[in-house]
């Protein structure tokens, strides 16, 4: 049994890729509650309670690890939360298949790549190569089959929370000016979501991609003011692309946590950030969407689902 823990658009990405494959599917949230495709199951736990994690995996064959705690309480639940899914993959005799971002690298200068050392410059990057490097050592002791997909920032369907989320694109399909973070001139990647969750499946399905890290297939990295000009074109309107930095997001921090986090991180958006995915492209002879064809897509969701 295929088990996807969070029903956010990461986890409802795995879920369509698993059920366009015939497969059966399981869903895990905290609620319980998610508007899903019918065959499609959910279940209710709270992954923060040990016992409820390991009943919520029981009878799963592979598990995919799609939840996290509220990005300000990363470092205070994240260990817990990690802790609880190892326990309960091991005792149902899963594989384990993890989505991670890349902040664990830190500033990097040049492009990001797999084999270059954990070097985390923010509180949450700290978590994340703690966490990893957990992974990795269960793997390594052969307790537990583990796999780690990491994606760039993601945009896509259902994706309000992220660099190019609600922000970016919902102003878009108005016809608006749109705001991005940091420097709009600076290459960045950005991974499609649905990209993400078929590579997080990908990576399931081969024996040897446990064990190690893969970064999923991005696009040639663009800047964001190139990415809203994609947009802007497909939605009919004129580009107006407006950006936040760090002055806006410690005063927006006073009253929203989420962008009080978001500061630290500003070093991936006032720099050139480029997530280098060819050892997965390589491997698996997965490809990135196009990137505009993967905006095109975006932009029609935002425009038929969001008011």
């Amino acid at each position: 049994m295929n088990v996807v823990l969070g029903t956010g658009p990461l986890g409802v990405a795995v879920m369509r890729e698993l059920a366009e494959r015939g497969e059966s599917v399981t869903m895990v949230s905290f609620s319980g509650k998610a508007k899903l495709p019918q065959g499609v199951r959910i279940r209710k736990a709270d992954l923060m309670d040990r016992d409820q994690a390991v009943g919520a995996l029981k009878q799963a064959k592979v598990i995919y690890q799609c939840a996290q705690p509220s990005y300000h309480k990363w470092p205070a639940e994240f260990p817990t939360l990690q802790d609880n899914v190892v326990a309960g993959a091991i005792a149902a005799k899963a594989k384990l298949v993890v989505a991670e971002n890349v902040y664990m690298y830190g500033f990097v200068k040049g492009s990001i790549r797999e084999e270059l050392p954990y070097a985390p410059n923010t509180r949450k990057g700290k978590v994340r190569a703690a966490l990893s490097r957990q992974l990795l050592k269960l793997h390594q002791d052969g307790a537990l089959q583990v796999a780690m997909g990491r994606g760039a920032d993601f945009f896509g369907p259902h994706v309000h929370q992220s660099s190019a989320g609600s922000r970016f694109f919902k102003p878009i399909a108005e016809g608006k000016a749109c705001v991005v973070m940091g420097d709009p001139d600076k290459k960045h990647s950005y991974t499609y979501i649905d990209d993400f969750g078929k590579a997080l499946v990908v990576l399931s399905e081969h024996e040897d991609a446990f064990g190690q890290a893969w970064h999923v297939p991005n696009a040639e990295a663009v800047t964001p003011r190139e990415l809203a000009n994609m947009a802007y074109k497909a939605a009919g309107f004129s580009p107006v692309v407006k950006s936040m930095g760090k002055g806006t997001l410690r005063a927006a921090g006073l009253f929203i946590p989420g962008a009080r986090e978001s500061v630290e991180m500003m070093y991936q958006f006032e720099n050139d950030f480029i997530v280098d995915s060819r050892k997965f492209t390589e491997r698996f002879g997965m490809q990135a969407t196009p990137l505009d064809i993967a905006a095109d897509r975006t932009l029609a969701w935002f425009k038929n689902n969001v008011k």
